[in-house]
């Protein structure tokens, strides 16, 4: 990680201006990332403070590389708590890799502020450490720059090569599982909109501040998936995605959806489903496996005391999503995720 640098030549020896005594003391770009982002690491070569990290990969590995950009505004809210913002900001990358069932090593940061205030710096950091220390991920370099408040995180892990997940190897009659409970997050939002009033937001809101990526879980499903993907859009968008990456449709079972944790929260049952089938922000993983592979996922649950539940099934029929009720009655549902220049969230 290393300060941004600018167009601005530097003075000529012989013309620097005399100090001024009333001039605060500032700290420089390089001094917040010496304090708050320079931190020891476990498998890099060479890390922060250089214009390049140097990193190694195993041998026979291939690497996963994602890139994530979170902004104010459109992301999160600005007042955000730095601390789960920090831990956030690394989470949605690494459920990318989770969903290739990649094991994450390296990460770069960079951050855009709208001015110096240590204290959110410091809070941040610590958040973002947390959630690098558990999945073993060493910040390796990145970038610091002034302007509105944003954070970019691109994030590199190890795969077996030919080992990876992708959204385009489901087949024709594969399970369609889902892991965890989606739906939580979007509820938590609508809660601090003041949409709605839950009677219990509290697991709502932590599902949203502070997802868990299923790192554990998506590589533990190699060799047992055909297709994975994590669920950052909303279940149905994301589904479409893997779909139309497969060439094939899917039916989703509506009394097979997992609904339990969203009712225990006071929302009613249409609302419950949409924040399921539409909400986004989850970070579960969607994947397709075969009927054969049913008693190695439920076993894999037990486990790693994680749900999957088997809510549809990937057909050979080209077209929209279908959601079956439970009086037996077809129809289609909305496919289409988040987008950020449609903002439909």
């Amino acid at each position: 990680m290393r300060a941004s640098r600018t167009n601005t030549a530097p003075p000529v020896c012989g013309n620097l201006p005399p100090p001024s005594r009333a001039m605060p003391s500032v700290p420089s770009e390089f001094d917040l990332i010496r304090r708050y982002f320079t931190r020891p690491v476990t498998h890099t070569g060479l890390s922060v403070g250089d214009d390049a990290a140097l990193v190694s990969i195993a041998p026979g590995a291939q690497l996963a590389v994602t890139t994530d950009t979170l902004v104010a505004g459109a992301h999160f809210f600005p007042d955000a708590a730095p601390r789960d913002l920090g831990w956030k900001t690394l989470a949605v990358n690494l459920s990318d890799l989770a969903a290739m069932g990649a094991q994450p090593r390296w990460a770069t940061l960079a951050l855009t502020l709208p001015g110096i205030d240590e204290n959110w710096i410091a809070t941040f950091a610590v958040g973002f450490f947390d959630c690098a220390g558990q999945y073993g991920v060493d910040l390796v370099g990145g970038d610091t720059t002034r302007g509105p408040l944003a954070m970019t995180v691109t994030l590199l892990g190890e795969i077996p090569a030919g080992a990876a997940l992708t959204r385009s190897g489901g087949k024709p009659g594969d399970d369609l599982w889902v892991s965890g409970q989606p739906g939580l997050a979007a509820l938590g939002l609508a809660h601090l909109r003041e949409r709605i009033r839950l009677t219990d937001a509290s697991r709502a809101l932590a599902a949203l501040h502070r997802p868990t990526p299923r790192i554990e879980q998506g590589a533990a499903l190699r060799g047992m998936a055909h297709a994975m993907i994590d669920i950052s859009d909303g279940l149905a968008g994301d589904l479409g995605h893997l779909c139309e990456r497969s060439g094939l449709g899917a039916t989703l079972d509506a009394a097979a959806l997992p609904m339990a944790a969203l009712r225990e929260t006071g929302a009613d049952e249409a609302l419950a489903r949409r924040c399921l089938l539409a909400g986004g922000d989850d970070y579960e993983l969607l994947f397709a496996a075969p009927p054969c592979a049913r008693d190695g996922i439920e076993a894999l649950a037990r486990r790693l005391r994680l749900p999957f539940t088997r809510i549809g099934q990937l057909d050979a029929r080209a077209g929209p999503i279908q959601l079956r009720e439970t009086g037996g009655s077809v129809h289609t549902i909305e496919a289409s995720g988040y987008d950020h220049f449609i903002m439909n969230l």
